[in-house]
């Protein structure tokens, strides 16, 4: 026990950051790092006049440079004597090894190495001083060849301590830092390497922990030799197995006083928290847990099982003979003093003799808080207050060497000494005069019945053939599925009684979301916690559950059934929290912004791509993308080249390495986007060159380049690449919109997606910011990127849980796989133009971004006509117009005939009467012809001047009537004008404009004003903190009411406004929906030769124009002002886009991961004690999108649910997040594109072919098509090329599907004209593939690092009794080939099957699969083939 406790306080480790912490968990990498020797230390002479015993070590420490925060433990080497420094040149020698691993693989997780000097002080006491420091590299952006990393590396030594690391002003790099010093000719000669011999013992040793070589381990044997480094090739001990009987507790002075104090002390402690009383009837015990685990001073072997403990009188009650206690023993004692037993055998397989070997108990408690006195569920808001945990008792017990079996009692510990578990644990009783052997029991006991057995036992299956490293890693990193729980006891299948056995989650944990690591464990009485301690929880990396479910206990105590029985009426939900992997934001696409090589600049200009110019007809100014871009309104403002050309050049696509289950490499592509409200732009089908120099330039990311296809089929390699170009001038521009398409650029992230021009099919995504186009005052700009074209897979699992994903039920289990498909090369441009159409005066334009309209003098009625509202007038001078070319209606109603050459009336056309117009025309043709048969020509004459005096009298009298008819509207019409307000905002999606309205009372008596709108988009703000939070964002410094509108329901707010007052009423108009603009990406698939053709660029695309309108009322009726809104709506900025392919007619439930809050756009800047509520919003009102605060540190999902429709549907909606509680600005915009597709279900074998017929129908005309697949390895079809599809015909499509790995996941096949390149159909198969049964099983070991493989055989005997044909066929055909992929054999005769094995760079397990199918390609046999590579 002593030793157990030295080691245990000696090797306390200080966690990660826990932002660094919560990062996505990887595998842990070893390191063996030897300090070798000290040149040149810089100790003064004074010191060591002062000092005797004078002697220099090393201090090594984990830091990380992000956070700026230590972590882990400080190593310190052994003193060495510093006579040897009189010596030129002086050196201290050290040659220490170090090991540590850690699985924190960044960059800015660093060691530093500090050298300090100690000795003694004339009276005796030890003086340390520290003479300099070093920051040593574990991790480089670059990885290292094998070679370099093994030499020996000079770390050079800084002024100071350590300790200036935490200064804010040394931000990284901190070795170029203006306030670090370098120490002349001083160094530490040292050599760091992996070591790959350590894993095997990472169970023994905690992550970030360094250890010297030369200390002892417990569980490791001794080193061979003189050296003493036992970690350099590291031997486990022999385990043995420890089963525990009989485990009971006792608490003091009773289980039920015990309990009901816990209960009252937690009670107080959370009414000193929340403030509120708690009924102590509310608040009830739901578990009592023991999590037992072996721990060898350092950390848990394995993960601690987790078992329930019930009171031993319900273990009365349910059986009587189960244990050794008799129930009469205990009963004496009265009903109270009963113990917490366990009612099955624990089984601890990873146990060593050694001292510092122990096996830890813990007490928990689950406690349960109703939120209704009748005991119902709360809401789903407060889900962390449901449940919580506290441990209140722990102990330790060590047993000795020799013992084999035995009884023992423990005393139980508490209180805030530090345990295992790193969490604060229930206060124990107050120290007082009792002897010792009452000190002893006083804090409760633990006792139970041990068996140390060296083997296993007979009847129980070992089960632990993985070794310690699969155990390790079972609970050390959290697993891809739920882990299977240790064997059980060999009693058979465990009764309902029995407590299961295993590191399962009991039911508190699967009814309670996690809370908050300070409530959880923390202490039932404020005084038991120490004061700085820190925040209670588990230890970052040590033991993460992750919430995920692995086992559910079943306890069927009268306790449980008690509760059960308590709400009979309506099942009570339980608060569950979906079982999925969620699809992490930001790791679909990714603008790499990589810097070309100079080999690859040389290939791409000796290409013969066209140079960008600028209007002088010189080179565009080439800026990199890895420069900082600072961004300056006012200059993009006052630029004199207000016309800007923005030039997109696709240069290449390269192909990356990939594996041999990779689809094939395109021959042709195309791209799809849309800039800013341009057309959404599909390019033409464009050519993949291969390039001759490629390899031979040594830029391995060049490959092919673009060309485009004629129209013949042919391509021109002279004139490659494609090039697209906007022309963006004040022509184009809206009055104010110069400074949002600035904007534009500054922030937005352009999304590209690669298809493949020949199978429809979706290549990748890349995105590339378009922040260098800003030219700031610069003639012209270019950049050219080098994109990564990513390709993302959601890949369902086998497991289907019902529910609805809303309500915090289970979803479908989703895997994600990310691909890098290619390398995008492309370059963008900028240049300016001098424009004849300047932008007008800054004064003649609206602001864009006012925040107040005022209505006081703002007439919108300037004089004139009544009949032309609206018109500007440039002088003050009003020339008569004839009525009837102003007033359309007016003019249908005369009867005169316009007279030739005159402006016609406005409208006529559309709104006069054609056949009454005819009909006249008709009869003054047939008049003037009567009148003509008469002699003479005055007759004609006179005639015409009356039917002409006629119809002007009848005109003249038809405009009298109509004026008076339209009198009182015009006139009404150019009051309202009077009082009307125009005014024209910007607003983007999501994004909320906020104005106010300057609203004056023109009047000298009161007036209640009802304020009427008439767009939903745009209303009123009547809560005061959220209109006080418009004007902070805003900087607007208005008066400010509260209580300012008077609500009545339903019906429109009132507004009270003295004579002559002015008020400013707040509005906002935020939009969530896009229109009916559509989107590149959803024409994409549906594409056509004819839609390729080269649009204008000066083409606007039809972002709707909204119009609101605003009337202020008066309490009589009268308006009192108007308010007409016109809305620009702006392109807004795109952050993620999703893709997803879905079975039609069926729901898609998806869960997507945010990164971490302080790291989105708008965030503010610092950290916060808890993360801010998260708000969701969608363009679709159809689809149910919301998301749920899981407490503080826990992650975020943002939850879909979208209904598919039919085939071939595409559904594109936009998902916005906010973190404000007003949704004011989008810190997060998602666009989501779902694609519904026919769905075909194929059930099938792995390694095994299963084939189907899908039914292909015709056209109206004959068409040449062609099959292809998103996974042609595992996918082919009859026929293979292309083939004749007859019009209106009715043929099969056969369909081979072989899959390679076990798995559900989704195969997209496309049937495409081939002359046309149209999509003919589409097909979604989901493919259930379940692996095959293995027959055999064989293990070999091969030497890792890229060796020579091997060559095996083995032999196959044919049980039927007459020949037969075989194939041979592999999981992994880059690691085993055959000699012969088909055989014949004889019946029952035996065939030598020759195998192939390759090596491979790395080293571990790989289980290989050989099938042995029939001439059906039927699966006959399936080997397994263990390779383990060393």
């Amino acid at each position: 026990m002593h030793d157990w406790r030295r080691i245990f306080d000696q090797n306390l480790l200080v966690p990660p950051h826990p932002q660094r912490a919560r990062q996505p968990a990887k595998e842990s990498t070893a390191f063996h790092c030897v300090l070798k020797w000290l040149d040149g230390p810089q100790i003064k002479q004074g010191v060591l006049e002062l000092l005797s015993e004078v002697g220099c070590h090393l201090r090594v420490s984990l830091f990380d440079v992000t956070y700026r925060h230590f972590f882990g433990r400080t190593w310190k080497s052994s003193s060495r004597p510093t006579e040897p420094l009189s010596r030129q040149p002086a050196r201290i020698v050290f040659n220490e090894p170090l090991y540590f691993h850690t699985s924190l693989n960044h960059p800015h997780v660093v060691a530093v190495v500090e050298v300090v000097v100690e000795g003694r002080r004339r009276d005796g006491t030890l003086q340390t001083l520290s003479c300099g420091f070093g920051i040593l590299r574990i991790f480089s952006p670059k990885p290292e060849s094998p070679t370099s990393t093994s030499q020996d590396k000079r770390l050079r030594l800084y002024h100071g301590s350590p300790r200036a690391l935490l200064h804010p002003l040394l931000q990284d790099p901190i070795e170029q830092n203006k306030h670090m010093t370098l120490i002349e000719n001083c160094s530490l000669q040292y050599t760091l390497r992996p070591h790959p011999l350590l894993e095997p013992v990472f169970h023994l040793l905690p992550e970030n922990l360094l250890v010297s070589g030369l200390q002892q381990i417990p569980g490791l044997l001794p080193a061979h030799g003189e050296s003493g480094d036992a970690l350099r090739k590291p031997r486990l001990q022999k385990s043995l197995t420890c089963y525990l009987d009989d485990v009971f507790f006792t608490l003091y002075p009773s289980l039920e006083k015990f309990e009901e104090e816990l209960l009252e002390l937690v009670i107080s402690d959370r009414f000193r928290e929340a403030g509120s009383p708690l009924d102590f009837g509310a608040l009830e015990i739901l578990e009592r847990r023991l999590c037992v685990g072996v721990h060898n001073g350092l950390g848990f072997v394995q993960r601690p099982q987790v078992l329930v403990l019930v009171p031993e009188l319900e273990v009365a009650l349910t059986r009587s003979a189960s244990f050794s206690r008799k129930v009469g023993s205990s009963s004496k004692a009265s009903s109270g003093n009963q113990a917490l037993v366990l009612r099955s055998r624990l089984r601890l397989p990873e146990m060593v003799r050694h001292p510092a070997f122990a096996i830890v108990f813990q007490l928990e408690y689950v406690f349960n808080s109703p939120s209704g006195a009748d005991g119902n569920a709360a809401s789903l808001t407060s889900l962390s207050s449901l449940a919580c945990m506290h441990m209140v008792r722990w102990a330790v017990w060590n047993p000795s060497l020799e013992a084999i079996s035995g009884r023992v009692m423990l005393p139980l510990q508490g209180g805030i000494q530090s345990n295992p578990s790193h969490c604060l644990v229930y206060k124990v009783p107050p120290a007082s005069k009792s002897s010792e052997e009452v000190k002893q029991v006083e804090s409760g006991t633990v006792q139970f019945q041990y068996l140390l057995s060296p083997e296993e036992h007979p009847d129980i299956p070992t089960g632990n053939a993985s070794g310690p490293k699969a155990e390790r890693r079972s609970f050390r990193k959290p697993p891809a599925s739920p882990s299977n729980p240790p064997a059980s006891p060999p009693q058979g299948l465990i009764a309902p009684q029995d407590s299961p056995v295993g590191p399962g989650l009991s039911l508190s944990q699967l009814a309670a979301s996690p809370p908050s690591p300070a409530p959880r464990h923390r202490s039932a009485k404020p005084s038991s916690r120490p004061p700085g301690s820190p925040a209670p929880s588990l230890v970052p990396g040590e033991f993460p559950l992750e919430g995920r479910i692995s086992h559910l206990e079943a306890d069927l105590s009268q306790t449980a059934l008690a509760l059960g029985t308590s709400a009979a009426d309506h099942l009570q939900e339980l608060p569950f929290t979906p079982v999925h992997a969620p699809i992490i934001a930001g790791t679909q696409t990714r603008s790499s912004g990589g810097k070309l090589s100079r080999a690859s600049l040389a290939l791409l200009q000796s290409a013969g791509f066209p140079e960008i110019l600028d209007a002088n007809k010189q080179p565009a100014e080439a800026v990199s993308p890895t420069d900082p871009v600072k961004f300056s309104p006012q200059k993009e403002e006052s630029d004199c080249l207000q016309g800007n050309e923005i030039v997109l050049q696709f240069l290449a696509f390269s192909r990356v390495p990939q594996d041999e289950q990779a689809a094939p490499w395109p021959q042709t592509v195309y791209f799809t986007f849309q800039f800013y409200r341009f057309p959404p732009e599909t390019t033409p089908r464009l050519q993949l060159v291969e390039l001759a120099d490629a390899g031979k330039s040594g830029s391995a990311s060049l490959s092919h380049i673009l060309a485009q296809i004629q129209k013949d089929g042919s391509f021109d390699a002279g004139s490659p690449g494609f090039q697209r170009k906007y022309l963006v001038d004040p022509g184009f521009l809206r009055p104010g919109e110069q400074c949002w398409f600035a904007r534009y650029l500054a922030m937005q992230t352009l999304q590209i997606d690669v298809w493949d021009g020949d199978s429809l099919l979706l290549v990748g995504s890349a995105a590339v910011q378009l922040k260098h186009l800003l030219r700031q005052g610069r003639p012209a700009v270019q950049v050219s990127h080098e994109l990564e074209v990513v390709a993302t897979e959601y890949e369902q699992d086998a497991m289907v849980v019902s529910g609805d994903v809303t309500r915090f039920g289970c979803v479908k289990p989703i895997d994600i796989r990310t691909v890098v498909k290619g390398q995008l090369h492309l370059t963008l441009a900028n240049v300016g133009h001098l424009c004849e159409q300047r932008v007008g005066s800054p004064s003649s334009l609206p602001p864009s971004r006012s925040r107040v309209i005022s209505n006081d003098g703002v007439s919108g009625f300037t004089g004139g006509s009544l009949l032309t509202p609206g018109v500007p007038r440039l002088k003050n001078v009003v020339q008569a117009q004839k009525l009837a070319d102003v007033d359309s209606g007016l003019a249908a109603l005369l009867f005169t005939p316009p007279r030739p050459g005159a402006r016609g009336p406005l409208g006529v056309g559309q709104e006069g009467d054609a056949v009454r117009r005819r009909k006249l025309e008709r009869m003054r043709a047939v008049r003037l012809r009567e009148c003509g048969s008469e002699p003479g020509r005055r007759g004609l004459g006179a005639l015409t001047q009356q039917s002409l005096h006629a119809q002007h009298t009848r005109d003249l009298q038809v405009i009298a009537a109509y004026r008076e008819r339209t009198k009182a509207e015009s006139i009404a019409s150019a009051l309202s004008m009077a009082i009307t307000t125009q005014h024209t905002i910007h607003a983007a999606l999501g994004a909320a404009e906020f104005f106010e309205f300057a609203l004056r009372n023109p009047h000298n008596a009161q007036h209640t004003v009802t304020i009427e709108i008439d767009n939903p988009e745009l209303s009123l703000i009547l809560d005061s903190q959220e209109w006080r939070y418009f004007k902070d964002i805003a900087d607007l410094h208005t008066p400010l009411e509260e209580d300012m509108f008077h609500l009545r329901g339903n019906l429109a707010p009132q507004l009270f406004l003295r004579p002559r007052e002015t008020a400013h009423i707040p509005f906002k108009f935020q939009t969530f929906s896009v229109g009916p603009q559509a989107t590149a990406q959803a024409s994409a698939e549906l594409r056509s030769e004819k839609d390729t053709d080269a649009r204008s660029p000066r083409k606007s695309s039809t972002m709707p124009t909204k119009h609101a309108k605003v009337l202020f009322r008066a309490g009589s009726g009268k308006p009192l002002a108007v308010l007409c809104l016109t809305v620009e709506l702006q392109p807004h900025v795109v952050d993620q886009v999703f893709r997803f392919y879905h079975p039609e007619l069926t729901f898609l439930k998806k869960a997507i991961r945010l990164p971490p809050w302080h790291t989105l756009p708008g965030a503010p800047v610092g950290t916060s004690s808890e993360d801010p509520p998260l708000h969701v919003r969608c363009s679709d009102p159809n689809i149910i999108c919301e998301t749920q605060n899981m407490g503080p540190g826990e992650p975020r999902d943002v939850f879909l649910k979208v209904a598919s429709g039919p085939s071939p549907e595409v559904k594109d909606f936009f998902v916005i997040i906010y973190v404000d509680r007003w949704l004011a600005t989008p810190v997060q915009t998602w666009q989501v594109h779902l694609h519904s597709l026919q769905r075909v279900d194929v059930s099938c074998i792995t390694g095994q072919r299963t084939r189907l017929a899908l039914v292909l129908r015709g056209t109206q005309t004959v068409r040449r098509v062609q099959a292809f697949s998103s996974h042609p390895q595992e996918l082919t079809t009859d026929p293979r090329g292309v083939f004749v599809l007859p019009p209106h015909g009715v043929q099969d499509l056969h369909v081979s599907v072989r899959p390679r790995r076990p798995g559900s996941r989704f195969v997209n096949l496309h049937l495409v004209d081939a002359d046309a390149h149209q999509l003919v159909a589409s097909w979604l198969l989901c493919l259930s593939c379940r692996p095959p049964l293995i027959s055999k099983a064989f293990e070999i070991k091969l030497p890792a690092g890229g060796g020579r493989g091997a060559n095996k055989r083995i032999t196959y005997t044919n049980p039927y009794p007459s020949w037969r044909a075989y194939r041979l066929l592999s999981d992994h055909p880059h690691l085993l080939q055959f000699k012969e992929d088909a055989f014949q054999v004889g019946g029952g005769e035996t065939y030598t099957i020759g195998l192939q094995f390759a090596s491979r760079q790395r080293a571990g397990e790989e289980e290989i699969l050989i099938y042995i199918n029939d001439h059906e390609d039927k699966n006959e046999e399936t080997f397994c083939v263990k390779v383990i590579y060393q």
